[in-house]
């Protein structure tokens, strides 16, 4: 006699296939792809190429494989904007700069960007109104630059007293920020505080390299205080270093007519 073997409902047979099926391919589980890590690499990837300047169409790779992955990211509109500025597409550029802006409002290093890309089509009400937000933002670790790109706007559309209000709160963020100390310099001596303007001009040249803007006002400050040495030592300076400067010919200018 032959043992009766139990027999399973159908259902069941199936089931106990498939798992047996799935215990003996000895196959590894699929990993995860970590989707945001993975955009991330490829914005951070797309903006050492663009800082390079090497290979500009690895860094357009990296950041179209972004948005593939997040077609609403703000980084990756950010590194598109900037290196379509950098490649002279503007209305381009601006369209994403307006992307990363309206998938991010709190994305302040793309506001001072617009704002920069803005000033350079002298376009200085809207380039204001972009600094104006990212330097009210506490928390942007570039904060003093937004609020030093605030005083050089301000300045191109005469108004003195904001700019001088920007710089000086930029310099309460960084002490030494160059550009903040060099265009107060400037502003001090516009108003005829001109040991005001020496103090910033003296602050800036401790640290920074001269530049014909600094020694040009250089040049002016110790006229003014007849310090002849050291006026000449700014004029040789700008002279040797800077000779087809647009600074060297105001100085050639200024030293004809008071012969």
């Amino acid at each position: 006699m032959f043992a009766k073997i139990p027999t399973l409902p159908l259902a069941g047979l199936i089931l106990s296939i498939w798992l047996s099926g799935c215990v003996t391919t000895g196959l590894p589980p699929r990993p995860e792809i970590n989707l945001e890590k993975a955009l991330e690499t490829h914005v951070q990837l797309g903006l050492r190429y663009l800082q390079d300047g090497k290979n500009r169409e690895a860094a357009r790779h990296h950041f179209n494989k972004a948005l593939e992955l997040g077609k609403k990211n703000p980084r990756a509109h950010h590194g598109l904007a900037l290196l379509y500025q950098t490649d002279g597409e503007l209305d381009v550029a601006e369209s994403h700069f307006k992307k990363a802006l309206r998938y991010d409002a709190d994305f302040s290093m793309a506001r001072t960007n617009y704002g920069v890309f803005l000033y350079q089509q002298e376009r200085f009400e809207e380039a204001l109104e972009q600094f104006e937000k990212a330097s009210a933002d506490l928390t942007y670790n570039r904060r003093s630059y937004a609020l030093s790109n605030y005083g050089r706007t301000a300045v191109k559309l005469g108004k003195p007293e904001e700019a001088e209000a920007a710089y000086t709160r930029a310099l309460a963020l960084s002490a030494d920020l160059p550009q903040a100390l060099l265009e107060l310099a400037e502003l001090k001596f516009d108003a005829g505080d001109y040991a005001q303007a020496k103090h910033y001009l003296d602050r800036y040249s401790a640290k920074n390299r001269q530049i014909p803007q600094s020694l040009w006002l250089g040049i002016r400050i110790e006229k003014i205080f007849g310090n002849r040495d050291k006026e000449r030592s700014y004029a040789l300076a700008l002279k040797n270093l800077y000779p087809y400067s647009a600074e060297t010919l105001k100085y050639q200018k200024m030293t004809a007519n008071d012969g």
